[in-house]
């Protein structure tokens, strides 16, 4: 197995020892922190798999898959915990459905050829700033339940999220339709 695949592995792995902590109510501090290095490793994963000689026929598949889990676990936890409203979890599930439902006839997204995917979504701005705001959101809304931090920021976090990975959506389903 490839460094790149086992980092993927564990941060896939890492994200429900989160929900518990966040669910269980753990150290703010402590939980932050786990979140901080599951995205760190998201954003290793990918160096580690540039690096690598060995090719992977599943590792950008599992990337993608590992990033889904990911996402999914924490929307969940927030929609349970009441923080997130359900309609929010539905337009996730929807958008990731429909984009690798059209990717998967392309290929993988790493190989965007448009100007205008490459440009939202594969350029290294995009991709780190999704990570980005991904961290500092999920992050944040566990500040919300476990510290009782002020949720209207909490709020403002979630929609630009929403309309970032809408945008780099609508991205992909151009390249796959191009």
């Amino acid at each position: 197995m490839r460094l790149a695949d086992a980092a993927t592995l564990f941060r896939t792995l890492l994200v429900f020892v989160v929900a518990y902590m966040i669910i269980a109510k753990y150290s703010a501090l402590l939980t932050v922190a786990v979140i901080i290095v599951m995205f760190l490793l998201d954003a290793i994963d990918g160096k580690l798999a540039k690096i690598d000689k060995k090719k992977s026929k599943f590792g950008p598949r599992l990337d993608v898959a590992g990033d889904r889990v990911t996402e999914y676990v924490f929307w969940i936890v927030f929609v349970v915990l009441n923080l997130v409203p359900l309609f929010v979890l539905f337009i996730i599930v929807m958008r990731h459905s429909f984009v690798d439902a059209f990717m998967a006839s392309k290929g993988t997204s790493s190989k965007m050829k448009t100007g205008f995917a490459r440009r939202i979504y594969a350029s290294n701005l995009f991709r780190g700033g999704v990570g980005v705001v991904k961290a500092v959101t999920f992050s944040y809304l566990t500040l919300v339940y476990l510290a009782s931090w002020p949720i209207g920021i909490g709020d403002a976090l979630v929609a630009v999220l929403v309309i970032y990975v809408l945008v780099r959506g609508a991205a992909e389903i151009y390249e796959s339709m191009a």
